[in-house]
């Protein structure tokens, strides 16, 4: 164990550089490397857990499993990669970011190594759990890690930009699905083929990520930048403070995050159920599914970046306006969805599904950044674990796999769907309760 914890350790600080020129030189080389490493880590956590979403259908149908046992499987790795962000969370702000996000690939990619040999489905669910543990050294500390090398003026558009990676991560996980089932007798493929990946992509990162600017020998970001950061005075040890004080009774906070658990059901249900629900109940041809899976991220890429353009051009980084636009918006493309969502308008479907992807994108990209302004630099992993976790246990695990595949058996799919429009309402409401407070904070 003593092992374990001094590996986990962050690297202490680099002797401080004092030539100018070769801190402006280095700052702008490792800033654009520090952002295309984590962009792409991002995307290979997603190829070795949304590989099994592009190919729930097939999936299925190979080792015999109906949609109940899919929910305990699917429904078992939210609830456990959701109770995993809350932890990791707190991890990022107290141990190396690189070695936490490096760990958590190599271990993903060698559960997907071996996962599609496996008949019991128990051992089918726990080793997807144990995959959730995995995935959740992802984003908490990439998170930290993000507010170490870019400043508060910069992260609408920056976090703008680094969202893309999960549409990017599912098209690409949807692109080498629908190759392989069309080029590769072996469906098993869909899995150790990500895990390959994942591991030589562990070790790159590993190899090339710095936690922050100091850990190289440059001065922090804040003073890099000339600008000021709101922070509180902490000592060693303490902090169960900074999470009680600072989180837990914060209310704008608790807004924030119910508002991200309620579109994380409406994400999952639409996205992670798309391609049973298309060739199921709308009679969408396997391949033909896989393909509409696969494109509406992609479609929907755009929305976190176009939102960031609006934000920053027209509303001085008062995000709350542009994100309750979009919530409008994806309720009526959630109902255009249940309307015409089929084999008979192809395109309209698809059409449909990248609107939902990019209103869904721009959305969850701006509560992210709302609650990171509403919050101390301190506890930026905590509160980024502490909202992705409650997402996934409420609105993935709970929401939409249990409370979904209940849905779907016992009242069909349009029941779901509606149930997705009304949480995006509930999410309307709890950001119209924070806009004020972050009109406040942004220009006070």
């Amino acid at each position: 164990m003593s092992f374990i914890t001094r590996f986990f350790q962050p690297e202490p600080p680099a002797p401080a550089l004092t030539d100018e020129a070769q801190i402006q030189k280095l700052y702008r080389s490792l800033r654009i490397r520090t952002f295309l490493t984590i962009y792409f880590g991002y995307v290979v956590f997603y190829i070795t857990r949304k590989n099994l979403s592009s190919a729930l259908h097939i999936f299925s149908e190979q080792l015999g499993i109906d949609i109940i046992d899919l929910g305990i499987i699917t429904g078992t790795f939210s609830l456990v990669y959701g109770v995993g962000k809350i932890f990791t969370g707190v991890l990022a702000d107290r141990t190396s970011a690189r070695k936490l996000i490096a760990a958590g690939l190599f271990l993903a990619g060698f559960i997907n190594l071996f996962y599609s040999y496996l008949t019991s489905l128990w051992l089918l669910t726990i080793c997807w759990a144990v995959n959730g543990i995995c995935q959740a050294s992802g984003y908490p500390p990439i998170a930290r890690t993000l507010t170490q090398w870019f400043s508060p003026r910069e992260r609408a558009k920056i976090w703008g930009w680094w969202h893309t990676c999960q549409m990017v991560g599912t098209f690409l996980t949807g692109l080498i699905s629908a190759l392989i089932l069309k080029y590769s007798p072996d469906w098993h493929a869909l899995f150790y083929i990500p895990g390959m990946i994942s591991i030589v992509y562990a070790c790159y990162l590993f190899w090339s990520l710095k936690d922050s600017p100091q850990q190289v020998g440059l001065p922090p970001i804040a003073q890099f930048r000339n600008e000021a950061t709101v922070s509180t005075p902490r000592k060693s040890g303490n902090q169960w403070f900074i999470i009680k004080k600072y989180i837990l009774c914060n209310p704008y906070i608790w807004c924030l995050c119910i508002a991200a658990c309620a579109m994380q059901m409406v994400r999952f249900s639409t996205l992670d159920w798309a391609t049973k629900f298309l060739y199921e109940a709308r009679h969408v041809g396997k391949v033909q599914a896989v393909w509409l899976w696969n494109l509406a991220p992609l479609l929907g890429m755009p929305g976190g970046l176009v939102g960031g353009y609006l934000i920053s051009r027209f509303f001085k980084g008062f995000c709350s306006v542009v994100l309750l636009g979009y919530l409008l918006c994806l309720m009526g493309s959630l109902y255009g969805y249940i309307i015409f969502a089929g084999q008979a308008h192809l395109y309209l479907t698809m059409l449909l599904m990248g609107l939902i992807s990019f209103f869904f994108d721009g959305a969850i990209v701006f509560i992210d950044v709302i609650l990171l302004r509403l919050i101390i630099p301190e506890s930026v992993g905590t509160v980024s674990g502490f909202s992705g976790g409650m997402a996934y246990i409420l609105g993935t695990a709970i929401g939409a796999n249990f409370v979904a595949t209940y849905l779907i058996a016992h009242y069909g799919w349009n029941a779901l769907y509606y149930v997705c429009i009304g949480c995006v309402a509930l999410a309307f409401l709890l950001v119209l309760c924070c806009a004020r407070k972050e009109y406040q904070t942004n220009f006070n």
